[in-house]
């Protein structure tokens, strides 16, 4: 005996089974996963910058956040045990693609992984360091944009000078176990412009914060000192420290990113942190689509940020040139 049943009622009584079917089920794949491991605390200004910057990125490409896309944090704090932790949390989740935003933030998601893709901002010499084959060809599953070029050696110190003439001797802060190459990659471009502008290039490798103390208070000792603080997660994390430091001796100097200028610095010249992670966004696009990363070239800054400090110039007694006030991006007052 068959028992009919109404096609409507049918419907009906189907309806609420569909909900409880799989996404798979349903023809509808899951929302992409990034996972993002930032090397600093979640409130330093620079990891402000590059969420806003990442966040907008993928706005553009029709990604949002919780909409149609997850996006994982996670914060390591200048710590690298705790970068090297959730770099180990972040490859577990199995995203689609992850992002680091330092150099040790990329080396420790490299070492936990050869398949994920794996997109970096911020590291300045992604070869030396053996992330890497080549800018042109990275050849493995990660690839990126650096922060750093060979002339901003040269700009670093050409600025030192226009705003403090009587410099005869520079010396160059930077931490040998976090630089890349040690700190020669910024030595040499620093060395190539000193000839021109006659100053003699002293470096000043420190390793703990007793270090940093003394060599600033060494080089401050002798007249016509300034003193130029390299691109390092170091120096980042110890950026407070260092401008007091250089303002307790009067010491004019010039930094590689925007926070220092905002803290106290003298000048900053660098890459745009924003629009690096900004940029980034069309790499983690691109690889959510189906692109390697293995056939997506490092690229270099294309936009730098001249930040001035009024404040410090004048507690130093340091006049800066209106030639170099017109052309800055900010100036602090």
């Amino acid at each position: 005996m068959t028992i009919g049943i109404g096609r409507r009622q049918f419907i009906f009584a189907l309806g609420g089974a569909t909900v409880a079917w799989p996404l798979s089920a349903r023809g509808q794949k899951p929302m992409p996963q990034i996972g993002v491991l930032m090397g600093y605390d979640k409130d330093d200004p620079a990891v402000r910058a590059s969420i806003a910057g990442l966040r907008e990125g993928l706005e553009q490409f029709g990604w949002t956040g919780g909409r149609n896309i997850q996006i994982q944090y996670r914060y390591g704090g200048g710590d690298v045990d705790r970068i090297r932790a959730y770099a180990q949390e972040l490859v577990g989740l199995k995203p689609d693609v992850l992002l680091a935003d330092t150099t040790a933030s990329a080396i420790a998601l490299l070492r936990e992984t050869q398949t994920t893709p794996i997109v970096f901002v911020s590291v300045t010499d992604p070869v030396e360091i053996d992330l890497v084959d080549s800018l042109a060809q990275p050849g493995r599953n990660i690839t990126g944009f650096t922060d750093f070029e060979f002339a901003m050696g040269g700009k670093w110190l050409q600025l030192l000078k226009e705003v403090s003439p009587s410099l005869t001797q520079v010396g160059v802060l930077f931490n040998p176990g976090t630089a890349a190459g040690h700190g020669i990659f910024f030595l040499q471009s620093i060395e190539a412009a000193a000839p021109t502008l006659a100053v003699k290039i002293i470096p000043a490798p420190v390793n703990d914060v007793v270090e940093i103390e003394r060599v600033i208070a060494e080089i401050a000792s002798e007249p016509g000192s300034g003193l130029v603080i390299a691109i390092d997660a170091y120096t980042m994390v110890h950026r407070e420290l260092i401008i007091s430091q250089v303002a307790a001796h009067r010491l004019p100097a010039v930094y590689p990113l925007r926070p220092f200028a905002a803290s106290g610095g003298l000048i900053s010249f660098g890459a745009d942190i924003a629009d690096m992670a900004k940029r980034a966004a069309t790499y983690l696009d691109r690889i959510i689509r189906g692109t390697k990363a293995a056939d997506l070239p490092v690229q270099e800054p294309t936009k730098f940020e001249l930040v001035i400090n009024l404040k410090t110039a004048k507690a130093l007694g340091l006049t800066v040139p209106q030639t170099l006030l017109v052309t800055a991006d900010d100036v602090i007052e």
